[in-house]
């Protein structure tokens, strides 16, 4: 089996390396290629790579490459982990939100819809590689807005099977099932929970979570309501949670306490690019230690805890017909009544040999439904200005967001972000 990974040059990667490592029975991997746009990433990157697998008797190769198509021939899996414009573009996007007063972030607001519209091209370009070259690929989309570019995928190359992950759904449920294990005084199965979520790629909830069989929700909610009272600082409000009875995936608290999270940018620098990259600096000088087989404890500054897990285990479920539950994002396909068919949500979905296929789900309630169908729609213009370098799309896109500029602002916050990302907006 061949996999490939585009954006292999990522810090990231090691941590993938060695989630492959420990599946290797399992999955039978032949090559792992690693494309890089930036040969001098690649090299530091994917020659500690080659040395991690060295190091384990060499159970497969790392094969190194600048050429995508080269990469993604013949390959059974793709990831995409880009980012194009590098952390710089981050950064910028931060800052574009700060001159604005309006919340800077890689997937969220205006730097997410900024983000999108530089990654939407490179991903569909990968598409048709994998159309061309790979047809019977999966497509793992890891490059964020993780399920905004997938809903691109869906709406542009539906001819091609592709899945959006994220490890914050993986995070929340070893999260909660540490505070129950604790509870219990015993160790507990991460295969034997289940948590229900629903929502869009970071703007979900959580509102259920069985463990060996066993509904124990109420429980989870109500002990995590008492540990917030307790809390001087509390990451919700109380009563939020104790109304809503969910727990909002963390990147809401951009929607619901965001005149915190605006007075917070006033602190840059150092933003969360600007402290990225003096981590990946580190990382970068790590990987280059010519005695170095193992990942180092610093790739948890990262932020990537759980990343190779969501990723190999996957392909392990997919591969070898698990039909195990993981939460992806997916066109769910009627699988929530009443919402529209074509939507690419985050929710549980079943992997086996055949795909990967969303499993029925209640809606959400209307004090969510309400902001979710406010963002998909935002979603959907970001993709059709992405796709066709449509500024009147962008332009309502942006007018559309509950995190966006007022309409006398609009223009001059689209032409910003057109300025700012001109070289890698050439639809525009």
């Amino acid at each position: 089996m061949k996999i490939a990974v585009i954006g292999g040059g990522s810090t990231y990667t090691p941590e993938l390396i060695n989630g492959f490592l420990e599946r290797q029975s399992l999955l039978g991997l032949a090559e792992l290629w690693l494309m890089d746009t930036s040969p001098e990433r690649l090299e530091v990157v994917g020659g500690f790579a080659q040395r991690m697998v060295a190091a384990h008797g060499s159970p497969f190769k790392v094969i190194l490459t600048g050429n995508q198509r080269e990469a993604v021939a013949g390959a059974s899996y793709v990831i995409t982990q880009v980012r194009v414009g590098m952390m710089a573009a981050r950064r910028a996007d931060e800052y574009l939100g700060l001159r604005h007063g309006l919340i800077g972030q890689e997937t969220t607001g205006i730097g997410g819809m900024a983000k999108a519209l530089r990654t939407i091209p490179v991903i569909l370009g990968v598409a048709r590689d994998i159309r061309e070259t790979a047809p019977h690929a999966l497509l793992i989309n890891f490059a964020n807005p993780s399920g905004l570019v997938t809903e691109a995928l869906n709406r542009y190359a539906p001819e091609v099977a592709s899945v959006g992950l994220c490890n914050a759904p993986f995070h929340a449920k070893m999260g909660i099932l540490d505070d129950l294990a604790k509870a219990m005084g015993r160790a507990l199965a991460p295969e034997k929970a289940y948590l229900d979520t629903l929502g869009l790629n970071h703007l979900s909830w959580h509102r259920g979570f069985r463990l060996e069989g066993e509904d124990v929700w109420p429980q989870v909610i109500d002990s995590y309501v008492a540990r917030l009272r307790k809390d001087a600082h509390p990451e919700w409000a109380p009563d939020l949670i104790e109304t809503l009875r969910m727990i909002p995936n963390g990147y809401l608290q951009y929607y619901y306490d965001t005149a915190h999270k605006l007075e917070a940018q006033k602190a840059w620098p150092p933003s969360r690019a600007e402290t990225v990259m003096q981590i990946e600096a580190d990382l970068l000088r790590q990987y280059t230690e010519p005695g170095r087989s193992e990942p180092p404890a610093d790739l948890m500054k990262r932020g990537g805890a759980y990343y190779s897990t969501v990723a190999t285990q996957l392909i392990h479920a997919h591969r070898n017909n698990l039909g195990e539950i993981h939460v992806t994002n997916v066109r769910h396909n009627g699988a929530v009544p009443g919402w529209p068919v074509d939507w690419v949500l985050e929710m549980p979905t079943r992997v086996d040999a055949h795909g990967i296929h969303p499993l029925p789900a209640e809606p959400l309630p209307p004090v969510c439904t309400g902001l979710l169908t406010q963002v998909k729609m935002v979603e959907i213009l970001t993709v059709e200005a992405a796709v066709h370098g449509d500024r009147r799309a962008a332009y309502e896109a942006l007018l559309a967001h509950p995190l966006g500029p007022s309409a006398g602002e609009a223009s001059a916050v689209l032409d910003d972000m057109l300025t700012t990302h001109q070289r890698y907006l050439p639809q525009f």
